[in-house]
């Protein structure tokens, strides 16, 4: 578990231009290091904005994209191209202007997809999914991804692993269905902590102050059942991208110069 780093950024905008660039740098990097790179995105709106930037950089065309494996760490259980899925959204914003490999864009099963109106089938289809691209080191049941990207909720959660809800107390499954939800629509499909505990780097991105508490409280040390949030680190490096509004109230040691 590596310990969490902070970087503000005036306002979100920028905080998604900076995470694109950060993101096709450490793809390069890792295709050169392996030949392939592994990613896991984030819907909302600052992990759509990330796309996005990304889709408009002039360095997005320094990445191979037949050699990138893309995940998600959380689905919408609607139907197939409903506007509200994260893959509806990042086909948009992304994945539809570059050349990828379409059998590396691993997408979590819609509500009318092949296992009907079943999220825990769907769940246990994606869990096998990532046991079958785990490596032998990756020691486990789940590809050790370069990069997962997530976002915060206000309340603290990340992905769709809520406070005190069955799957932030989830220990065995890597992949769970989560219905009531909390927030619309109530039934999901997410990794679980110890899934997201398995990437190189976990990047928490959130911007406004509604957030400021959330990201306080988790930079401070919480547990992880009452803030999920504080439970999502990386194995090589944890980074909070913050705007200044988010990160209004962090901790001292968490404060660097805004840029």
């Amino acid at each position: 578990m590596s310990d969490p780093q902070v970087v503000v950024h005036r306002d979100g905008d920028l905080l998604a231009a900076a995470a694109a660039a950060r993101l096709v740098t450490r793809v390069v990097d890792a295709q050169a290091a392996r030949g392939f790179a592994s990613v896991v995105l984030t819907g909302g709106r600052t992990g759509t904005a990330v796309l996005e930037h990304l889709n408009r950089s002039a360095a997005r065309d320094a990445v191979d994209w037949s050699r990138v494996d893309l995940f998600w760490g959380d689905e919408r259980f609607l139907p197939s191209g409903h506007p509200e899925r994260n893959e509806t959204q990042a086909r948009a914003a992304l994945l539809d202007h570059v050349p990828l490999d379409p059998s590396r864009v691993h997408v979590m099963e819609p509500s009318d997809g092949k296992f009907g109106d079943d999220p825990e089938a769907a769940a246990a289809a994606y869990a096998e999914v990532l046991a079958s691209l785990a490596g032998p080191d990756d020691h486990g049941d789940v590809p050790a991804f370069d990069v997962c990207m997530l976002g915060v909720g206000e309340e603290g959660h990340v992905a769709s692993v809520f406070p005190d809800s069955p799957a932030v107390h989830e220990r065995e499954r890597t992949v769970v269905a989560v219905r009531d939800c909390p927030k619309p629509p109530p039934t999901r499909v997410s990794l679980t902590l110890s899934s997201v505990r398995r990437a190189q780097e976990v990047w928490l991105m959130t911007t406004g102050a509604a957030k400021a508490a959330a990201v306080a409280t988790a930079l401070d040390g919480a547990d992880e059942v009452q803030l999920p949030a504080a439970g999502a680190t990386g194995r090589l490096r944890t980074l909070w991208l913050l705007d200044t509004a988010a990160a209004e109230t962090t901790p001292a040691a968490f404060r660097p110069p805004s840029v």
